[in-house]
Parts: C-alpha cells; sequence; structure tokens
C-alpha cells in the first residue's frame, strides 16, 4: 500500500516576504516541492485536499485568545508577530489547512487506510506554543494531530520524533507536563530557539516523556543516528505507542542555510527506515509533517528520497563510528534516558 500525500492550496499563499523581502520561508519552498513530486507521479500515492482544522480543534493545544488573536490580526490584513514571523491576510487560512492536513492524516492512518503519509503543507508549527505563535509558526499542526488522536480518535499513546535542526519548543511545551505524548527532539544547541537541552525532561506526571538530544553544529549522520538508535528508538518501542508523528524538518542539511549540522539526503532516508521499521514492529501508522528546509532544491530532493523509505522495504544501514566526542555525547543521553527508559 502506498502513502497518503495531504496538502492545500491555500499554504501557498502564505508569505512572509511581503512584510519581510527575503525571509527564508517563501511559498516557492512548497510550490518547487510539489512540482518535483508532480514529476515524479506524485510517486504513486494518493493525493487528498487538506481540509480546515477547525477552531476547536486548534484549541485542542492552543489558547483561545491565542487563536482568536491569530485570525483577528489576519482578518485586519495582517503585521508582524515577532522580527521572525508574520502573517498576512490569507495566513489564517493557511494556517487552519495546515493544521487540518495533519488532523486528517492521523485519522486515516489510525482508519487503517494506509500505513504512512505525509503533509506537504506550510506555515511550519512545531515552534507555536499553546498561547504564541513563534518562528515561523502561527500554529502548531503535529501537536494538533497528537491532540486530536488523543481527544477524538480514543487513543491514549502518541510519539512524536522532531528530527528538525532547530527544537521543537512549541510541541515540547504543549505536551511537557503529559504522558499521553511521548516526545523526542534531535536538534542543533546552540541555535534558534535556545530551548532544548538534555535536563528538559518534562515534569509532573510527564516527567521523562520529553528527551532533548541536543547536537554541537557540525554534526553528522552517525551522532544522529547513535542518538536515534540508542535513545530515541528504544524508549519509543518501550512506549508503545498507537501512532508515529515526526515533525520532518530538512533544515539539518549540509547546505541549508539557517544551521550548520552535516546531514545528507541519504542521513533523512536513513532515519526514516529506522522508524518505518520501528512502526511496522509496533503495527501503527506512521506520519511525516513539513516543517523546515530553506535550501528548496535540497527540500524537494529530501522529500523525494524520504517518501519511498517510509513506505518500501529497504533495511537500516550500519550506522557509521562514533568519533570519542560523539562516543560520550551519546553516552550521556543514553544515560539521562535510562532514569525512564530501558536503553
Amino acid at each position: 500500500m502506498n502513502g497518503l500525500l495531504y496538502s492545500h492550496p491555500a499554504c501557498l499563499e502564505h508569505d512572509p516576504g511581503v512584510l519581510s523581502p527575503g525571509h527564508p520561508d517563501t511559498p516557492q519552498r512548497l510550490a518547487t516541492l510539489e512540482r518535483a513530486l508532480a514529476e515524479h507521479g506524485w510517486l504513486g500515492w494518493e493525493r487528498r485536499s487538506a481540509p480546515a482544522a477547525s477552531e476547536a480543534q486548534l484549541e485542542l493545544v492552543h489558547s483561545a485568545e491565542h487563536v482568536r488573536g491569530v485570525r483577528e490580526l489576519c482578518a485586519h490584513g495582517g503585521g508582524a508577530i515577532d522580527p521572525d514571523t508574520f502573517a498576512m491576510e490569507a495566513s489564517f487560512r493557511a494556517a487552519t489547512h495546515a493544521a487540518g492536513a495533519s488532523l486528517a492524516l492521523a485519522g486515516a492512518l489510525l482508519a487503517g487506510e494506509a500505513q504512512a503519509g505525509f503533509c506537504a503543507v506550510r506555515p511550519a508549527g512545531h515552534h507555536a506554543e499553546r498561547a504564541r505563535a513563534m518562528g515561523f509558526c502561527l500554529f502548531n499542526n503535529v501537536a494538533v494531530a497528537a491532540a486530536g488522536a488523543l481527544a477524538e480518535l480514543d487513543l491514549s499513546r502518541v510519539f512524536v520524533l522532531d528530527w528538525d535542526v532547530h527544537h521543537g519548543n512549541g510541541t515540547a511545551e504543549i505536551f511537557y507536563a503529559r504522558r499521553d505524548v511521548l516526545f523526542a527532539s534531535i536538534h542543533q544547541w546552540p541555535l534558534y530557539p535556545g530551548s532544548g537541552r538534555t535536563q528538559e525532561r518534562g515534569s509532573g506526571e510527564g516527567e521523562g516523556y520529553t528527551l532533548n538530544l541536543p547536537v554541537p553544529p557540525g554534526s553528522g549522520e552517525a551522532l544522529w543516528l547513535g542518538l536515534l538508535d540508542r535513545v530515541v528508538l528504544p524508549a519509543a518501542a518501550a512506549y508503545e505507542p498507537q501512532l508515529i508523528l515526526i515533525s520532518a524538518g530538512f533544515d539539518g542539511h549540509e547546505r541549508d542555510p539557517l544551521a550548520n549540522c552535516c546531514l545528507t539526503t541519504r542521513s533523512f532516508v536513513e532515519m526514516t527506515v529506522r522508524v518505518r521499521e520501528l512502526a511496522r514492529t509496533l503495527g501503527v501508522g506512521v506520519g511525516m509533517v513539513l516543517e523546515g528546509g530553506y535550501n528548496i532544491p535540497v527540500l524537494a530532493e529530501c522529500v523525494l528520497a524520504t517518501l519511498p523509505a517510509l513506505t518500501g522495504d529497504e533495511q537500516p544501514g550500519v550506522a557509521a563510528a562514533l568519533a570519542p566526542r560523539e562516543e560520550e555525547l551519546v553516552a550521556g543521553a543514553v544515560a539521562q534516558a535510562r532514569n525512564s527508559w530501558p536503553v
């Protein structure tokens, strides 16, 4: 069975460059990706139009004041939310369809309509906190999907993996005190937004259900796969989620202009294959939601490579040996995670 691909034309209408010339989050990111997918027959995946999330669904993770504030800002023509984050008149509609795509994908996976899917949407979402838009993000798409699956689809455990090079602070904040979502983020540090240290592990009943795995600038595939293989996947397997969601940013690529990690397109394939194998072992669906990736040709290249890996039968490759400093970082992350998980 091939995958499901959710998108909506409204996602092309959100254009921060109107208010901030040179802004890296351009509609061309998605337009180029969709053109590349079309040239490859959409990889044989079923395309679906993303519905708009309702305000009630957005309020599963956001405050009513935040949702109303974004809606009213857009209704009055838009403006700057912070130095990086902008909204135009069309942005509210785009953001509701981006969140709605993620929610619809979760529902389709849980209904057994496919085992895998991808949301080709923007604006991205993983920086949006409960009551704050930031980092190019208005609403938290993957968090809406996870919370919707828990509240509306009778789930009790969702695993969210964030491999965007920037820490998914919004997703972490939303689920920080909850144990019905296991959240793991591998990200460069120091880097925007400045959060995501190893000791940030959740609070209250959610303590241990946040796994932050910061890596230094210059980190490449060996370290990322080492953390995935020895910390993230063993913890997720022990958690036994009923759904896996990936905040799929591709800005950890060595040619991305907004960070300093050294992943390759092949690195994202290797991570995808590993998560796919976990999903198959558990018998659950896995959905990817687009986040960052600002070298436009590289973004398209990465998505074209990872989606077949999400539905294929390729086996994981052997990770390269870690350098001594990398081994220290992985061992430290293992020791921290071992407080809560059998890693």
